[in-house]
């Protein structure tokens, strides 16, 4: 997140952002703009988003990415890389979504601090989450967090195995598949 506007209500930036031509992240007040993708992380997230339509199609599930928005109390609102929601509110609405089973993010140098940290940190508020899942293209890592029985976050680490699980939907995905079209990271 970079270039902090001025303080606005939830309702106010929803109104703001809905004008604007590029799309920025709402944190406690502040609006934030959003950089800029690189053709990695458009290729991962593609490619999973894809892979959980298919998975998902004739279930009561949609996939959704990059260019919807994810409410997290009054607080904040992001745009996921990639998301799922089962929830009939969120299949109703047109632009903010409030319940996500799933949230992917994909990684990269500029935004992994944050998305381990602050937006983590909010996401697992959200009641229905079941699973958060981090992607970084370059070192083709996996880090799937699942919310156990006690409502807590474990790591499930699916870097470097043939093929990640998401619980949360019934899906197994071949890394393969996550990476296709990803030219292999050259040696140190």
């Amino acid at each position: 997140m970079a270039g902090a506007q001025e303080k606005l209500s939830l309702d106010d930036y929803l109104v703001w952002e809905n004008a604007q031509p590029e799309r920025h992240e709402f944190y406690r007040g502040e609006a934030f703009a959003m950089v800029g993708v690189r053709r990695v992380h458009g290729v991962a997230s593609g490619n999973l988003a894809v892979a959980l339509k298919l998975a998902l199609l004739g279930r009561p599930c949609q996939v959704f990415s990059q260019s919807l928005k994810v409410q997290v109390a009054d607080e904040a609102v992001f745009y996921p890389d990639v998301f799922v929601t089962c929830h009939a509110d969120d299949l109703r609405t047109e632009m903010v979504f409030r319940h996500p089973v799933l949230i992917v993010e994909v990684l990269s140098d500029s935004t992994q601090g944050i998305e381990r940290s602050l937006k983590f940190a909010m996401y697992r508020r959200t009641a229905e989450l079941r699973e958060y899942v981090l992607i970084d293209p370059d070192s083709r890592s996996v880090e799937v967090f699942r919310r156990n029985e006690r409502g807590l976050f474990e790591l499930h680490d699916f870097t470097g195995l043939a093929e990640m699980e998401l619980a949360s939907v019934q899906l197994r995905i071949p890394l393969t598949e996550v990476f296709s079209g990803l030219e292999p990271t050259p040696a140190g």
